[in-house]
């Protein structure tokens, strides 16, 4: 009798824990089957897909160029020196006609013409690929030229088409579809983590194609893949845009966004955050310019003042907003050659690093990178936004620290005596030629020294050390910290970059986002070139190191300006990491602490 007293309890738990365990396996069934159908999982889908679309186009677009002209870097340069000018000239028109037009008006146009732009590209190269013999000797070589140039321009169009995207998309939608500042903070590290994932996995998948295949077939899979792209991203926009009732909501709550911007300033005394945008002398100037402008497109002179006016008034928008110091270092970053572009690689091959190690290198950038999406999240939920962008700009700069350790390490090709256009061998042949005579130097040499009537010539002990490396041990220290501070820094990168991003969405007028996050990627594409000019005035290995004291100084500047914004907004609440609040029940009878932010 006891015993079956016992035993029943134990039945009836095992049976209630097995309910339980079901009972959670169909409510996680159920939550997974929700956010499938929700209209976050469309926005992370639609961008998968555009992104991964870009990024396998810009990549092959770089070696399609190559092939075509003899494996020279000329087009490939002219092609990304006319994307990057592009955007510095016209990024204000594309932001202020996103503004000035319906949200599902802009994705549709800019979606047509990026696709449309891409795919005529693909087919101009597929033709050049196919018939180039032909095309080569039509107008005596001038209609190849033409047909270049075609490319160039209409890549052009694309990218300004992808611009107006990324704005629309990532700059507006996003913020109506979020909602509040939490659910903002989380989808914008998610849609970062696939645009990395992207930048890394794509290249690999249209590579593998172009390595087994042939040209023409890369280029067909690009035209395919930017088809089936247009159709596919239409639809999913149109069902993100009739599932979000807000975003036909455009440029009717100007009267509304003042009063959330007074109380909001309010609110931010009590240690909340604030939403500001520019003066409403500044709305009542642009909207003039508005209707100038609207007087004046009749004719091409009416066009261009109209253009330059508007180009004028975007960046005088863009000075006025309360974020503009974080903004502008945001781009200040963009000058640096500890990017992980084409000529952090050539540095590191130049040093003597094998491809696979530095197809390694790249891989572990877009790992800390991700890492560093998930840092901001963390920080942000209990610092603030605020306080992020700060640790995030101290964390960037500590790890740079190993960059410039790496200018002095042993292993440096650091020569400040050595000239600007020369490489190391022609450095060898005119130092030895001026030490030796020339009947010496006509005789048999090898790597340790060589023989001449009986006399011996150690080559390694006259020779400079940066010259004589390639004949002793490599030293590899230098370049070790120089990765380990370019991938290490890629975490406090990446966390403040969302961090400038949510400010801007959060701090300016829905009516001024277009316009605003164009003129930032105007500036950002002047930083960029900057630093490509930098690296033609500069291009010697034996000078890098300057390029990459340079490069941590413009990073150090963008995150004093950052503390000045930060100072400016919070005053003295910079120092306080979080505020600690008593917050009471409804009842009044249970209390607890936590966490909240000051921003």
């Amino acid at each position: 009798m006891d015993f079956q007293i016992e035993e029943e309890p134990s039945v009836s738990t095992n049976t209630h824990y097995t309910t339980d365990k079901k009972g959670g396996c169909l409510k996680r069934l159920d939550s997974t089957w929700r956010f499938f159908h929700s209209v976050h999982f469309f926005v992370y889908l639609t961008h998968l897909i555009s992104t991964w679309g870009d990024r396998m186009w810009h990549f092959a677009v770089s070696l399609f160029l190559v092939e075509l002209n003899n494996n020279s870097l000329l087009l490939p340069a002219v092609f990304g020196l006319a994307v990057s000018s592009s955007l510095i000239l016209f990024g204000a028109l594309v932001g202020n006609w996103v503004d000035r037009n319906t949200r599902m008006k802009v994705v549709r146009v800019a979606l047509l013409i990026q696709n449309l732009s891409v795919i005529l590209c693909a087919v101009v190269l597929m033709l050049l690929f196919v018939y180039n013999a032909e095309i080569t000797i039509l107008w005596n070589g001038w209609m190849k030229i033409v047909c270049y140039a075609l490319v160039i321009v209409i890549g052009v169009i694309a990218d300004l088409a992808s611009t107006a995207m990324s704005i629309a998309i990532q700059r507006d939608w996003i913020i109506v579809v979020a909602g509040d500042s939490d659910k903002l903070s989380s989808m914008n590290a998610t849609l970062r983590q696939i645009d990395l994932l992207s930048k890394l996995l794509s290249p690999m998948a249209v590579g593998h194609i172009m390595a087994n295949t042939f040209s023409v077939v890369g280029c067909g899979f690009i035209a395919g893949w930017n088809l089936f792209s247009m159709c596919f991203e239409y639809l999913l926009l149109q069902k993100i845009y009739k599932m979000t009732p807000g975003l036909a909501k455009k440029g009717d709550n100007q009267k509304k966004e003042e009063e959330v911007s007074e109380r909001n300033q309010t609110a931010f005394k009590d240690g909340r955050m604030t939403s500001a945008a520019v003066s409403v002398e500044d709305e009542l100037v642009n909207n003039n310019c508005t209707n100038q402008n609207d007087k004046e497109t009749g004719c091409i002179k009416g066009i261009l003042v109209s253009g330059i006016r508007t180009f004028r008034d975007g960046w005088i928008i863009y000075y006025k907003q309360p974020m503009f110091l974080a903004a502008l270092g945001l781009s200040f970053l963009y000058m640096t050659v500890l990017g992980f572009d084409g000529i952090t690689v050539g540095y590191a091959y130049a040093q003597g690093i094998s491809s696979s190690v530095i197809s390694m290198m790249v891989a572990l950038s877009a790992v800390t990178g991700l890492i560093g999406t998930m840092f901001f999240t963390i920080l942000r939920k209990y610092c603030g936004l605020i306080h992020t962008g700060c640790f995030s700009s101290i964390a960037q700069i500590t790890c740079l620290t190993l960059c410039v350790a790496s200018v002095f390490a042993p292993g440096s090709p650091l020569v400040l005596s050595a000239p600007l256009y020369s490489s190391a061998s022609d450095q060898l042949e005119n130092y030895t030629t001026t030490i030796f005579p020339t009947n010496v130097l006509n005789t048999s040499v090898t790597k340790q020294s060589f023989i001449y009537k009986d006399v011996r010539y150690n080559v390694s002990s006259q020779l400079p050390t940066n010259l004589t490396n390639f004949t002793e041990t490599k030293e590899y220290l230098s370049i070790a910290l120089f990765f380990a501070g370019a991938v290490s820094a890629r975490v406090g990168l990446w966390s403040f970059d969302l961090t400038v991003t949510q400010l801007i969405q959060e701090m300016v007028y829905e009516s001024k986002r277009g316009i605003v996050n164009g003129v930032q990627g105007s500036m950002n594409g002047i930083m960029d070139l900057l630093h490509f000019v930098m690296v033609i005035i500069i291009p010697a290995p034996e000078h890098f190191g300057i390029l990459v004291i340079l490069s941590v100084i413009f990073v150090s500047v963008g995150g004093l300006l950052f503390f000045c914004f930060a100072r400016k907004t919070l005053g003295k609440d910079l120092f306080k990491c979080v505020c600690m609040k008593e917050k009471h029940s409804e009842n009044g009878k249970n209390t607890k602490i936590v966490a909240e932010s000051i921003l």
